[in-house]
């Protein structure tokens, strides 16, 4: 994993997702402006010395909206996947020592829960739990869950019965040891990709689920209600709707950059045990080849 650093693919997808990062912890406080102050006499107004992005459908200045609106955008995608994480890797790799009926069920209960949208059932879960960021977020991690789940049981398996593996049982050591020290260890990498790949979707739901309105209260900014408000204003700046999707397609690009990075690198997985080598063929002149299939005949 190591070696995937060196790209300068991964090297710029990091650079984006690091400035990402300060901006949702910081970006309240970097805001020149007061993001919900309201200024009549500057509805609409273009970029200037005032306003660097200029001012909304209400006066509001986008620039200090937009800084304040990373943070809980990506706060909401880290809660999701945060989630998914706790439900579906630990089951996962604790599946791999169920008996045979508890897996069974596991992976059906898993299989259902796939086959739902990720934006309906979060809808859904919204309108029994209440309007908020979380509610709508632990339903999302409830539905990335059983990817976590059947990535983990995946790799899980083929390394539950390897040579080192019992090895180490026959020492004495005790299943929940070798699931920390010895499994977990080649999980990590394939965990890591499948978290980058969820962070990305997590954003892309988040953005739709705020600029529908659902999970958070105006006048809060994120986003996606950024972007929503903004389409209402096309004749007036067909330029404002620009500022935010430029920030979800650069984040949500730099994760699937770096998802695909640290997939390329992974390791091959190792040869069957068991398996015999298979010994090179020695290359033979044709006179003995020839000298050879006259003595078959």
């Amino acid at each position: 994993m190591s070696a995937a650093l060196h790209r300068p693919v991964v090297r710029a997808s990091l650079a984006v997702l690091a400035a990402v990062l300060l901006l949702a912890v910081l970006g309240g406080r970097l805001a020149p402006l007061d993001p919900l102050a309201q200024d009549t006499a500057h509805l609409l107004q273009g970029p200037g010395a005032g306003h660097l992005l200029g001012t909304d459908y209400l006066g509001r200045d986008v620039l200090s909206r937009l800084l304040a609106g990373t943070g809980p955008s990506v706060a909401a995608a880290a809660e999701a996947v945060g989630t998914a994480l706790l439900l579906g890797v630990l089951p996962g790799l604790a599946s791999v020592r169920f008996s045979a009926p508890l897996s069974w069920v596991a992976l059906r209960a898993v299989d259902a829960l796939m086959t739902l949208p990720f934006t309906l059932f979060a809808i859904a879960a919204v309108g029994v739990l209440g309007n908020g960021l979380h509610q709508a977020m632990l339903a999302l991690g409830v539905l990335l869950a059983p990817l976590f789940f059947r990535v983990t049981r995946a790799a899980a398996l083929g390394l539950d019965r390897a040579q080192y593996v019992e090895a180490a049982e026959l020492m004495g050591a005790g299943r929940l040891t070798v699931l920390r020290t010895h499994v977990w260890r080649k999980v990590l990498p394939t965990v890591s990709v499948t978290t980058a790949h969820s962070l990305a979707t997590a954003l892309l739901t988040v953005a739709s689920l705020t600029f529908l309105g659902i999970g958070v209260q105006p006048p809060a900014p994120t986003w996606g209600g950024m972007l929503a408000s903004d389409l209402g204003f096309l004749a007036q700046q067909p330029w404002a709707p620009a500022v935010p999707t430029a920030l979800i397609v650069l984040t949500v690009g730099a994760l699937n950059l770096l998802a695909d990075a640290l997939r390329d690198a992974e390791p091959a997985g190792p040869a069957p045990e068991n398996a015999p080598d298979a010994a090179p063929v020695p290359l033979r002149a044709p006179e003995e080849a020839r000298d050879d299939h006259r003595v078959r005949v």
